[in-house]
């Protein structure tokens, strides 16, 4: 099954003529399944997913642009933060999508909208984490050291409260 982006999020949407018999149960690998993404798609007639199609075309049609694409932006934004935030982290990967994100907003300045401020200052944001986090790894410290936790320190212990305050 295949899905529409819309500004609500991802529809699922059958291809008509599909067979519907016989095929595995979820999501294709590699794809994300979504809440209706657990509908049989013997439950859905052609009839009714081609109006479901058409009813999700008009919805983004009528969607401003802007939006849509910002809607995107936010999206490579995640996934370079989720590249960035395994261990180790995934550079090469979170590379790609901070240079995916870099040439939407750098390439559509002034055209953005209300987006544009808050994606700019993101992916100002994430090229600094990723310098850091090559930085520390090319220097061989832990990324935790990086933001700020030192894994190997031992917990303050503020006197005035083990002592009773007093």
């Amino acid at each position: 099954m295949s899905s529409l982006w819309t500004p609500d999020g991802e529809r699922p949407v059958a291809r008509p003529g599909a067979p519907t018999g016989g095929s595995p149960s979820g999501p294709p690998p590699g794809t994300f399944a979504g809440p209706a993404d657990h509908l049989d798609e013997e439950e859905l007639d052609e009839e009714a997913v081609a109006a479901q199609v058409e009813a999700m075309r008009a919805e983004l049609a009528n969607a401003p642009v802007e939006v849509v694409v910002a809607n995107h932006c936010y999206g490579l934004f995640e996934l370079a933060a989720v590249y960035l935030s395994q261990q180790p982290p995934l550079l090469a990967q979170a590379q790609l999508a901070i240079d995916a994100l870099g040439c939407l907003v750098d390439g559509l300045v002034g055209r953005l909208g209300e987006g544009e401020l808050p994606l700019k200052e993101g992916l100002t944001n994430l090229r600094l984490a990723y310098v850091q986090i090559d930085g520390a790894l090319r220097a061989g410290a832990q990324v935790d050291s990086v933001v700020g936790v030192d894994p190997d320190a031992e917990p303050v212990v503020d006197d005035a409260v083990t002592d009773g305050g007093g």
